[in-house]
C-alpha cells in the first residue's frame, strides 16, 4: 500500500469530543485557579495561563492509502501545524509505502530540519505519524499495542492530575498530582503557600496515596531546591517540570543539588534527542514525552528504548487522555503508570468528556484500552467530520 493523500484540518479545541450532560457539583478547579508558569513574572498575564497561550485550535490528520484504507492522528497549534502538513510534508510523502513508519518519520524529520523539526515541526510530524500507525493497525487488523510488542500488563495503573483531589479519591485513584500555584515571582511567601497546599492534600489523601507536584516551567533552580527541601516531610513521589524546557544545564544542576528527589520532565521536549541527553547525564528520573507533540508514536518508542537501558521510567504527558498514549502505556515495560488529566468537574463522569465516544477511561485507577484495530478509535469518517472546528 502507498500513501494516496494526507490532509490536516482544525478540530475542536482541548481535544474534547462531547459535552457533559451530568450537572457538576461545583466548577472544576481549573476554571479560575492560578497556576504558576513561565509567564508568572508578568502581572498582566499571571493570573490565568489561558490569557497568554495561543488560541489556535487542535489539529486532526487523515492519511489515506491507495486502497482506500485510512488512519487518523491528532496534534495541536492549528494553522501553523496544518500548513506544515498540507503545504510541505503531505505532497512529499505521496506514493511512499504506508507501512514504512520508521522511514517516513525519518523523512519528515529531515524535511523539517531547515526550519527546525523541534517544536511546531514535531507537532505536525506527530499527527501524521499517529495516523500512519492507526492505518497500519487497521491494515493488519491488529491493535497498535500488539504491533509494538504486545501487552506488558493486564491494565495500566493511572494517576490523576488536577487540584480537585477529593474527586480523584472518589474515582478510586491511588496517586494524584497537584498543579503548583505559586513560584519565585510571589516572593518568599510562595514557599509557605505551596507547603500549605501540599500539607492539606496529604492530610486529605493519607500516607498510602502517592502525591506529586507539577511546577510547569515556573521555577528557577534556587526556588525548586528550597521548595523541595521544604516539602520533604510530605513524601512527594516526584516534582515535575520545574524549569524552562531548554534549560538542560539547569536540569543537571537541579539533579546535583537534589540527589534524593525524584525529578520528572519532558512534556515540552521534542524529538528523542533531549531525552537521550538527559538519560546520558542522569539528570531526570522520569521522562514525560507527549505522544501528540514529540513526533508521534515512533519517537516515543525510541525514547522508551533509550530509557530502558538506563533503568529510567517513561510516563507520557496526559497519556491516558487519548487512545494513542493508552496503547503505548499498555505495551512498554518501563511505562509503570499512565497520567490521566481530569477533564471533568466534580460529579461529572469522565466518560462524558472524551475525544472519542466510548474511549476507555480509568476505573478505580486502572485502564484497559478499547479493543479494535489500529488505535481502536471507533470512529467513522462522518464522526471525524463532526469534530472539525
Amino acid at each position: 500500500m502507498k500513501i494516496a493523500s494526507i490532509k490536516a484540518f482544525a478540530i475542536k479545541s482541548d481535544l474534547v469530543g462531547s459535552a457533559a450532560t451530568t450537572p457538576a457539583r461545583r466548577p472544576a478547579w481549573s476554571a479560575d485557579a492560578e497556576v504558576a508558569g513561565p509567564m508568572s513574572r508578568y502581572p498582566r498575564y499571571k493570573k490565568l495561563r489561558a490569557v497568554w497561550r495561543a488560541k489556535w485550535p487542535s489539529v486532526g490528520c487523515i492519511v489515506t492509502a491507495d486502497d482506500g484504507s485510512w488512519g487518523f492522528g491528532i496534534s495541536r497549534y492549528g494553522a501553523p501545524v496544518i500548513s506544515i502538513i498540507n503545504d510541505h510534508l503531505a505532497p512529499l510523502l505521496i506514493d511512499e509505502p504506508c507501512m514504512a513508519t520508521e522511514r517516513l518519520w525519518d523523512m519528515m524529520m529531515r524535511m523539517t530540519s531547515p526550519y527546525g523539526a523541534s517544536g511546531l515541526g514535531t507537532y505536525a510530524i506527530s499527527a501524521i505519524d499517529l495516523a500512519l500507525w492507526d492505518l497500519k493497525g487497521k491494515a493488519l487488523n491488529r491493535p497498535v499495542y500488539e504491533l509494538i510488542g504486545g501487552p506488558s500488563r493486564d491494565a495500566i495503573t493511572c494517576y490523576a492530575t488536577g487540584n480537585d483531589t477529593d474527586w480523584h479519591m472518589e474515582q478510586g485513584f491511588r496517586a494524584t498530582k497537584l498543579a503548583c500555584p505559586y513560584g519565585p515571582t510571589d516572593g518568599i511567601d510562595a514557599l509557605a503557600w505551596n507547603e500549605e497546599l501540599v500539607a492539606k492534600t496529604r492530610d486529605l489523601i493519607g500516607k498510602d496515596v502517592e502525591l506529586m507536584l507539577d511546577c510547569w516551567m515556573a521555577f528557577d533552580v534556587e526556588f525548586a531546591v528550597r521548595l523541595a527541601e521544604r516539602l520533604r516531610p510530605y513524601g512527594l513521589k516526584w516534582i515535575e517540570d520545574c524549569l524552562l524546557p531548554e534549560d538542560y544545564d539547569g536540569q543537571a544542576e537541579l539533579r546535583r543539588r537534589l540527589p534524593w528527589m525524584t525529578l520528572a520532565t519532558g512534556e515540552h521536549w521534542y524529538t528523542p534527542i533531549p531525552f537521550a541527553s538527559a538519560v546520558a547525564r542522569r539528570s531526570v528520573d522520569i521522562l514525560q514525552p507527549d505522544i501528540a507533540w514529540v513526533g508521534g508514536l515512533t519517537p516515543c518508542l525510541k525514547i522508551a528504548h533509550i530509557a530502558e537501558g538506563a533503568g529510567v521510567s517513561v510516563i507520557p504527558h496526559a497519556g491516558m487522555n487519548t487512545p494513542y498514549g493508552q496503547h503505548f502505556g499498555l505495551a512498554m515495560t518501563n511505562a509503570p503508570w499512565g497520567e490521566f488529566f481530569m477533564t471533568t468537574p466534580p460529579g461529572v463522569p469522565t466518560t462524558e468528556m472524551t475525544l472519542f465516544k466510548g474511549m476507555a477511561v480509568p476505573v478505580d485507577g486502572k485502564l484497559v484500552p478499547r479493543e479494535g484495530p489500529g488505535f481502536g478509535l471507533g470512529v467513522t469518517l462522518d464522526d471525524i467530520e463532526a469534530m472539525r472546528a
